[in-house]
């Protein structure tokens, strides 16, 4: 298990490939008792909208995909109004400009970075919410091509090791810890 030497900020994230993979990786989460608030999501819209459309969100992780993803346009592509974002959907964000659905903590730390999140743009924010960069711009073009990243912050070393050998065996790429 490769690891992330930061303990203070471990996380232990993966992209998948398609929706399958995904939700393999998402309900393991579930079984160890994450709830869809611990659980950072990114995928592209079109991602969203291959593997996630209006009628085939029947899961924990389509529920999670989907949240508040019609807010989107009304967001607007304004620094002002992705702060106004979270207050209004919480922790889900849907970023017109980016083409990005951002769920969980993440979403959060983004809103947060402002003007520089923006300018940053996916990179910035997931190496503000503590992944390394060098796995951040690995998890970014993976996303643009497509992929689906998931990200937790373990609660502990045992469900760091179950996850991320759950993840690996589900097709996760690049994960890591």
């Amino acid at each position: 298990m490769e690891t992330n030497t930061n303990v203070k900020d471990r996380h232990l994230t993966g992209l998948f490939k398609d929706r399958e993979s995904a939700e393999k990786a998402y309900d393991s989460l579930s079984e160890r008792g994450y709830t869809k608030d611990d659980v950072n999501l990114v995928m592209s819209d079109d991602t969203r909208k291959k593997y996630f459309n209006d009628d085939d969100y029947d899961t924990e992780l389509g529920d999670k995909a989907m949240e508040k993803a019609g807010v989107g346009s009304a967001i607007g592509g304004t620094i002002g109004a992705i702060a106004g974002a979270i207050a209004a959907i919480g922790t889900t964000l849907a970023i017109p400009g980016l083409g990005l659905i951002i769920a969980g903590p993440v979403a959060a730390a983004f809103a947060g970075a402002g003007a520089g999140g923006l300018a940053g743009g996916l990179v910035g924010a997931l190496v503000g919410s503590g992944i390394p960069e060098d796995k951040a711009v690995v998890y970014e073009k993976g996303i643009k091509d497509g992929g689906i990243f998931m990200g937790v912050k373990p609660k502990n070393e045992e469900d760091a090791r179950y996850l991320n050998d759950t993840w690996t065996q589900n097709k996760g790429e690049s994960v890591h810890y």
